[in-house]
């Protein structure tokens, strides 16, 4: 294997048969010690946490494949806590899709005062950031993305439906578990000409409440996974 790229939460290696492996850390990201899925540095590192995030991106990757999503998950070996995945290519430096089903984190910070902390956002909300830590990981819209050459807008169309869809089905899987799916981020590649989810669908990445209160990386998993 070939080290490709040192990630917050995975790292990724070249395989001889030409698709890439990731390797799942036990990071995750937030500030002060806490978990926080918006942030964009690392706040702490769970025991056990990549492993058990690998196996809640298999589950969610196999639901969506039965669905007939096209990802780039191939294969998972749980022991090593590694995924076989399609090599793809990022869009730009790369691409975050967060979609939101409730108003919350960095959405009320900008927008807090038309929208109070918990409103549900009909048929919810998509929006882009584009990967850049001394930036902040910006916004950009479907016309940025396009005038830096990034994505057109027929890849954003795609990219934008997918998101919803899959978003669909994490949160009735969430749903039919007892739980309430807020927010969740995802990045995507393309592979070819298609546009596809990249990346991982765990705790980490996404907000989830029981019974009115936030649950950390560490419940949510077990939740999941349990």
């Amino acid at each position: 294997m070939k080290l490709l790229y040192t990630g917050k939460t995975k790292n990724v290696y070249s395989l001889e048969n030409g698709n890439n492996l990731l390797e799942f850390k036990d990071d995750v990201t937030g500030k002060d010690g806490k978990f926080d899925p918006g942030e964009n540095s690392i706040g702490l590192k769970i025991e056990g946490i990549g492993k058990a995030n690998l196996k809640t991106s298999v589950l969610f990757f196999e639901k969506l494949k039965q669905e007939g999503i096209k990802t780039h998950y191939i294969s998972a070996d749980f022991e090593k806590g590694t995924m076989e995945v399609l090599p793809a290519k990022v869009f730009g430096k790369g691409l975050e899709v967060i979609c939101r089903l409730k108003a919350t984190g960095s959405f009320i910070k900008r927008y807090g005062d038309y929208i109070q902390n918990g409103t549900t956002l009909k048929d919810g909300y998509v929006e882009t950031t584009l990967k850049d830590d001394k930036r902040g990981d910006p916004l950009i819209t479907a016309e940025g993305l396009e005038a830096l050459e990034i994505m057109d807008s027929r890849q954003f169309k795609s990219m934008k439906k997918q998101t919803l869809k899959i978003t669909k089905i994490v949160s009735e899987v969430l749903e039919s578990k007892g739980m309430d799916l807020w927010d969740i981020k995802f990045e995507f590649g393309y592979s070819g000409k298609k546009v596809i989810l990249i990346d991982e669908i765990s705790s980490g990445n996404m907000r989830v409440y029981k019974d009115g209160q936030i649950l950390d990386p560490v419940t949510l998993t077990s939740l999941i996974n349990g």
